[in-house]
């Protein structure tokens, strides 16, 4: 069985990919500069993460079994064109939910605690044991506000409650009762949180109806104390509208792992704002993940091969 990985890795994260392969598998994985469309041909399987299957690629892979997504963000597979092929696409929440969770909070301490202001500081040799005092935060006592309450934001939620956070969530359908209990959470509009939360977490997919989803309207609802993280989607944010809220201190800040175009430019405006914490869409991006994501999908391919329905199953 051929499994032809889209994405072009470095050798040590091949390496890592490569242990984890089940016996009776071969592995192939796209070079830097190589066109997906031109290595799929005998490809049995399709292991992506964010490189685009396009019609073109799925036209290119007549033998073609299944799209497994390493991750749960799939709006780079053109999900019609591979049910027209007769494609299933599956995705691997195993080794997303924790890491994206953690390094949410990695993001709001960053901003809360000033931790690239001082740390650069101090290689420059300025000690700013008082200078950042006025302006760093708790987090205990703080309302957490999360936009999507699935496998992440749950775990969000719950290391919210670690540190002492309120925690009021907003999603399309209201988590079951025992849900909100065990999290302590309590329902909210997308409008009631952004007005009452001291911190902003996006937790939901790009689709047609998030994409934009935080603008200048929602923006402007937020309180000038608050913070937007995002480790979800670019998209799911109007950047530029982001830029001048952050800028007009609209908000007093953002933590983002994620853009609309990635990887941005180097001159992108928000990486040049010192209340921005930006990370290069490596939220899930720990060695233990990629362990536990390879062990999942792997063993996803093993099931179709076995003529099994594939586990998380979009399309």
């Amino acid at each position: 069985m051929r499994v032809v990985y889209l994405e072009p890795v470095p050798p040590d994260v091949e390496a890592v990919v490569a242990e984890c392969l089940p016996e009776g598998f071969d592995l192939r994985v796209r070079r830097p500069g190589e066109d997906p469309a031109s290595i799929v041909g005998e490809a049995d399987f399709l292991l992506v993460a964010t490189t685009p299957v396009t019609a073109e690629v799925l036209a290119a892979a007549p033998r073609l079994r299944l799209i497994q997504h390493q991750g749960v963000g799939y709006d780079n597979v053109d999900v019609a064109a591979a049910a027209r092929a007769g494609v299933p696409v599956a995705l691997t929440p195993e080794g997303t939910t924790i890491p994206v969770a953690e390094h949410v909070f990695l993001l709001i301490l960053s901003l809360y605690r000033n931790l690239l202001p001082a740390a650069t500081a101090l290689r420059e040799g300025r000690w700013l044991q008082w200078s950042l005092r006025s302006r760093s935060f708790n987090l205990v006592g703080k309302r957490l506000g999360i936009v999507g309450l699935g496998r992440i934001g749950r775990e969000v939620a719950r290391r919210g409650r670690a540190f002492g956070c309120q925690i009021i969530y907003t999603d399309l359908a209201r988590a079951p009762a025992e849900v909100e209990a065990e999290l302590e959470a309590t329902y909210a509009s997308l409008d009631d949180l952004l007005a009452q939360a001291d911190i902003v977490t996006l937790h939901v997919p790009l689709t047609e109806a998030t994409r934009g989803l935080i603008g200048a309207r929602e923006l402007a609802r937020m309180r000038p104390s608050a913070i937007l993280i995002n480790t979800a989607r670019g998209g799911l944010v109007d950047e530029e509208a982001l830029c001048r809220a952050l800028v007009a201190g609209q908000i007093a800040g953002a933590g983002l792992d994620v853009f609309a175009q990635e990887p941005p430019p180097p001159d992108h405006p928000l990486l040049r704002l010192e209340n921005v914490v930006a990370t290069p869409h490596i939220a899930a991006g720990t060695r233990d993940a990629l362990r536990e994501k390879m062990a999942a999908a792997f063993a996803n391919m093993q099931r179709v091969a076995q003529g099994l329905e594939p586990l998380h199953r979009v399309a």
